[in-house]
């Protein structure tokens, strides 16, 4: 048989094989089964049949090699066999978009997973970013060890490393150690959270920290610490941030913007005012725009950008942006009015643009009143996000007493994290029981939503509230949350 090929007698070419042929080989690997693992180790001979099995499949021939290290032992308290089994559920498929949700919980407890669940929770990970920190603390040392062997992995590696402290099991996202070891030394992941918990105790302690060692982060570093000291930011951190607008990359560049434009008093508010100022203009009760005829490199600086996104003129894209970065207190400031009044006065031209850039404001300084006052013009995601929890709920629960089953409903109810209150709940379970007689092919997502961001302790409120199946399909997956939390210790 030609080189390459497998056959009965064996595998491959003459060169670069199988110390013996395959066939004998083969032969002796059963010998030794035949005759008993107590005989010979069992490790080995099973090891010697897989590699056999490989080079058989491939096509190829055995080459030699050393063995790998054993995997780290384990520090971590392994989750509870319960809680472990439910995981494997989810993973093959029941609930699977219950995953984010275990995968948080379990790590907020320190847990670390099953090695058989290893595999399938790193290739979601790899697919995810937004499970990776809950992964880093799930992995163990075994799944650091595994990171290490498959690249599509290797962004475990970059997670902070949880320690283990005796007593109740709780999570850190810390390495044992000095601290300043595991600044100087720990991967991506730990120098960040150690920052944050810095940051959290001593702000400018840990703002000089980052000062001293700029000069010598990674680019892909830089965007992340600076993102990081919105944690008990302060005018105390303007320079730092002024600072960084001059920074090579985007990213860190329009990160420091971003916190600058929650601070009224920085220079960089002052800059955007001016300019705001020739933008927009009160005309008895009407406002007059104006966007800017150029994008200079100062603008730019400041964090707006030049280019537009497809289908948006330039100069529109510009009047958003200076908007945004500007100082909402301007505003009530320069007109004399509360924000209710402002958002409600006609903007002659470029309405859509102003309104635009206040409510990209309103995100970026996380102002209530601001979020109030133009939500109750257009009620929008983004914007409940700013309200205080309870606020944001019962702002969203009139809005589905009061609005269809519609794609916009589905996305402001997809923007509200869990575990909703009792109030929302009740109305989304009253609005699939009005909406099943007259539109059950719009309540899909709607009834997953409930199911996956109510209470879970309201799981017999909602098979109690009706018998329609898709409310009885909520109360099922709520009663499966409850039982999973239970499990992983979050629910007594």
């Amino acid at each position: 048989m030609s080189g390459g090929a497998v056959g009965a007698e064996g595998v491959g070419s003459a060169e670069g094989g199988f110390a013996v042929s395959s066939g004998v080989e083969w032969e002796r690997m059963v010998s030794a089964a035949l005759v008993g693992v107590d005989r010979r180790p069992e490790g080995d001979l099973l090891g010697r049949a897989a590699a056999y099995v490989v080079g058989v499949r491939a096509g190829g021939r055995a080459r030699g090699g050393e063995p790998l290290p054993a995997a780290p032992d384990e520090e971590q308290p392994m989750v509870p066999r319960a809680a472990g089994e439910r995981a494997g559920r989810i993973l093959d498929g029941e609930h699977p978009r219950l995953l984010p949700e275990w995968l948080e919980a379990a790590a907020a407890r320190g847990y670390r997973l099953v090695p058989e669940l290893l595999p399938q929770v790193l290739d979601h990970g790899a697919r995810d970013r937004s499970l990776r920190a809950a992964i880093g603390v799930l992995a163990g040392a075994r799944g650091r060890w595994l990171a290490g062997l498959n690249p599509a992995w290797a962004y475990v590696q970059d997670e902070a490393t949880p320690v283990v402290v005796p007593g109740p099991v709780v999570a850190e996202t810390a390495v044992a150690g000095p601290p300043m070891d595991l600044w100087e030394y720990g991967t991506r992941g730990d120098r960040l959270a150690y920052l944050r918990t810095s940051r959290r105790a001593d702000p400018a302690r840990a703002r000089e920290l980052l000062r001293e060692g700029w000069a010598k982060e990674a680019p892909e570093d830089r965007a992340a610490f600076v993102h990081a000291l919105a944690e008990g930011l302060s005018m105390d951190d303007e320079p730092f941030l002024e600072d960084a607008l001059d920074d090579r990359r985007r990213e860190v560049r329009g990160q420091a913007a971003d916190l600058l434009t929650r601070l009224p008093a920085s220079r960089l508010g002052k800059r955007m005012a001016a300019r705001a100022e020739r933008c927009l203009t009160l005309s008895g009760e009407r406002l007059l725009a104006e966007p800017p005829e150029a994008c200079d490199a100062a603008m730019e600086r400041d964090g707006v950008r030049s280019r537009a996104p497809a289908g948006t003129g330039q100069r529109s894209w510009w009047l958003q942006q200076v908007i945004a970065r500007t100082p909402l207190v301007f505003w009530t400031e320069r007109f004399g009015l509360p924000a209710k009044q402002i958002v409600r006065l006609k903007v002659v031209e470029w309405p859509r643009e102003v309104r635009l850039g206040w409510e990209r404001a309103v995100v970026l300084q996380n102002d209530p009143e601001w979020a109030r006052a133009l939500f109750a013009v257009e009620p929008l995601t983004d914007l409940l996000a700013v309200l205080p929890p309870a606020e944001r709920a019962g702002q969203a629960a009139e809005l589905v007493r009061g609005q269809p089953v519609d794609g916009q409903l589905i996305m402001m109810l997809g923007g509200i994290p869990g575990p909703w209150g009792p109030s929302l709940t009740e109305a989304v379970l009253d609005k699939i029981v009005e909406t099943v007689g007259h539109q059950p092919w719009n309540l899909g997502e709607l009834v997953r939503l409930a199911g996956e961001r109510a209470d879970p302790a309201a799981h017999e409120t909602a098979a109690t509230r009706s018998l329609e199946p898709a409310v009885q399909e909520v109360a099922d997956v709520l009663r499966f949350r409850h039982a999973m939390l239970t499990e992983l210790g979050v629910l007594r």
